[in-house]
């Protein structure tokens, strides 16, 4: 396939496992030199190995979005490393327990929000700061297709998350289309991920059935499926997009 990030310099945030492990790999096998930032040292460190042993660059840090102070870590350990930052894939987020909205409990939905919504905005802010003195920059957040509409019932925080990491991408686009630096979004539905199994009761066949029904597609979609996605938004390729949030979904939200 041609090599859509050809030594570009990207951080990937939830890198240790699901849709942004997969698209970790799956830039680096477009070229990229990857910063894997998550909180699960061993497993971000198996991310590392795998894109290593498939021919890859990539090194790790162990990262907090919802610390400042680590994804600054994380953006300057890209630098020191690297040399540089170019791209960046905002993917970190968590799930709540699934419950009415007049059930969710404050310290689920604070959570959620500062994992999902802050953590998104730290990580823009400081890649952002570093693109706007170092020749712009491409950064794609990791919405949902929750983020475009109601959800699909008891992840209230969760959709109000996701709703919200499109509308940090809006502003921030408008914001510096002139300075060099285009902001997107992707939006995946039912992708086959742990995560989703959190939905499907572990992956049990019936309800994994039920949930294939639902997707004009009829199937999961797999993770490398969103990453080659992010891999064309955050490409040369893909120089006249900006502000845009891309379902990656199966048609779920036609």
């Amino acid at each position: 396939m041609p090599a859509l990030l050809e030594n570009k310099i990207v951080l990937v945030t939830g890198a240790s496992s699901g849709i942004g492990r997969e698209t970790a790999k799956v830039m680096a096998a477009h070229g990229a030199k990857i910063v894997a930032a998550a909180r699960r040292e061993s497993e971000l460190a198996e991310t590392v190995e795998q894109i290593k042993s498939a021919g890859g660059t990539a090194t790790h840090v162990v990262t907090d979005v919802s610390v400042a102070s680590q994804v600054e870590r994380a953006v300057q350990h890209a630098v020191s490393t690297f040399g540089g930052l170019n791209a960046a894939f905002n993917n970190a987020g968590i799930l709540e327990p699934s419950s009415h909205l007049h059930e969710v409990k404050d310290n689920d939905f604070d959570s959620i929000i500062n994992v999902n919504l802050k953590g998104t905005f730290m990580s823009m802010k400081y890649e952002i700061a570093h693109m706007l003195e170092n020749g712009g920059g491409a950064i794609v957040n990791d919405s949902s297709y929750m983020g475009l509409r109601g959800g699909t019932g008891r992840q209230s925080a969760y959709t109000a998350s996701k709703h919200g990491v499109i509308g940090l991408m809006q502003a921030a686009a408008r914001d510096y289309a002139r300075k060099g630096i285009r902001v997107n979004a992707i939006c995946p539905g039912v992708i086959d991920t742990t995560m989703m199994h959190g939905l499907d009761r572990g992956g049990d066949p019936e309800t994994r059935a039920k949930m294939e029904s639902w997707v004009p597609m009829n199937r999961y979609g797999a993770p490398e499926e969103v990453g080659q996605v992010v891999a064309f938004l955050c490409s040369d390729a893909a120089s006249y997009i900006t502000g845009q949030a891309i379902p990656v979904d199966g048609g779920v939200t036609t």
